[in-house]
Formats: structure tokens, sequence, C-alpha cells
């Protein structure tokens, strides 16, 4: 009976070692846009961003992960390097509320039952969709179209995470957002009556970036270490 037992456990460990972990926390850092208007600079954060993570590490290699950020995109033409925009001198200020879904794997086994610190590099990918409100210029003019809409996109970010302290994670990421739209910085006005004040290059999409810190908390079933 005891010889069964104890293989009975040993099966328990070995399926509850990196299967019921869970990771809850925040991130904190920066936005910048890239797209008609403003800087072409990837890592260029002008503006505070925040939100959510939640994450289900299901092996020491890869995460199912969630994201609910916050952040202000802003771009002003005077700040770009290319003359033709600093002339024309558009600018705006839009809030964004972007949830995210997707897969994070690591470069290194990432054991939080280990007992030991980890260290890794990641890389994390999936969709995003960005709620975002509709405007566009008008003789320099930014007009307010009162509608908003969805920009669905693909995240791409690598970042670095390590064991603070027990059960805390904290991770330095930069992270950029292809997106399947060009409505965001207005250079496409969302209602078809005003196509006319379209500008900006009609084959590429917006991006934008989020560069800052996570840091998160985890919980979950650990493994049991029978004794009987």
């Amino acid at each position: 009976m005891k010889t069964v037992l104890s293989t009975l456990c040993i099966v328990s460990i070995s399926s509850l070692s990196f299967s019921q972990i869970y990771e809850v926390g925040g991130f904190f850092g920066g936005s910048n846009f890239i797209g008609d208007v403003g800087s072409t600079k990837f890592i260029n954060p002008n503006s505070y961003a925040f939100g959510g993570v939640l994450k289900w590490n299901r092996s020491p290699r890869h995460s199912f992960r969630a994201s609910l950020m916050l952040t202000k995109l802003s771009a002003n033409d005077n700040n770009s390097n290319d003359p033709k925009r600093i002339d024309r001198g558009y600018y705006f200020n839009t809030p964004i509320v972007e949830a995210s879904l997707g897969i994070e794997f690591t470069f290194f086994d990432f054991d939080l039952h280990s007992g030991t610190p980890q260290s890794t590099p990641y890389i994390y990918t999936g969709i995003s969709m960005a709620n975002h409100p509709n405007f566009f210029f008008n003789s320099n003019t930014l007009i307010d179209e009162k509608t908003k809409s969805n920009a669905y996109g693909i995240p791409i970010a690598l970042g670095f995470k390590t064991t603070l302290i027990d059960q805390i994670v904290i991770a330095v990421e930069f992270g950029a957002r292809y997106t399947f739209s060009d409505e965001i910085d207005g250079s496409k006005p969302d209602s078809e009556e005003n196509q006319i004040a379209r500008f900006g290059n009609f084959n590429n999409n917006d991006w934008y970036m989020f560069s800052g810190l996570t840091v998160t908390y985890t919980f979950g079933r650990k493994p049991c270490y029978c004794n009987f």
C-alpha cells in the first residue's frame, strides 16, 4: 500500500509541478506611437501607460497570458526628423484601452517551484484589440468624429524576467503592436464623407509601443512531497 501511495504522489508531483501556477500583477511604464504623425522612433515613450497582467504558467517554458492596458497615444510633428512633417505641424493625444491575449515563451526554464532564483529572457505574441476615438484633420484643425473604433493587431514583446523575492516576479519589457488599422492617428477618417481629408502613406498601418516593468505575484497549488 505504501508503494502504491508513493507512486501516486510521484505522478501527482509530475503533473502539478508546472501546471497549477498563476501570476497576477501590473504593468507600469510608457507608450509611444509610430504612424503618419510625429516621430518614427520605435522606442521613444512620451506618455504614461499602466495595466493589469494575468498569466497561467503551463510549463517552465511557456505561459498563456492576458493583459489590459491603458494609455494616451501622443504624437507631434514637431518631434519628427522629417522636414515635411515639421512644416505640417499636426499633433494629437488620444486615449486607448487595449486588451491582449497570447502566449509567452521563455528562452530558458523558468521553474517557480525550484526554490532557487530564476531568470530568463522571453518573447510574447498573440492578438490585441485597442479601442480608440476617431478624428481627422481639416485645415490643421483636429475634428472629433464622436465615434470610436477597435484597432486589431499583433503584439510582439521582448523582455527579461527574474524572481525578485518569494512569489514575486519582476520583468523589463519592450513591446510593439502592429495594427491592422490606419485610423488611430486621424490619417484615415472613419466616416466615408470625410475621406477627402485622408493623408500619409496609404500602404502603412499604425504601430504603437509599450516599454516598462511588470510586477506579478505567483500563486496556485504546489507539489506535495508525500511522506507515508
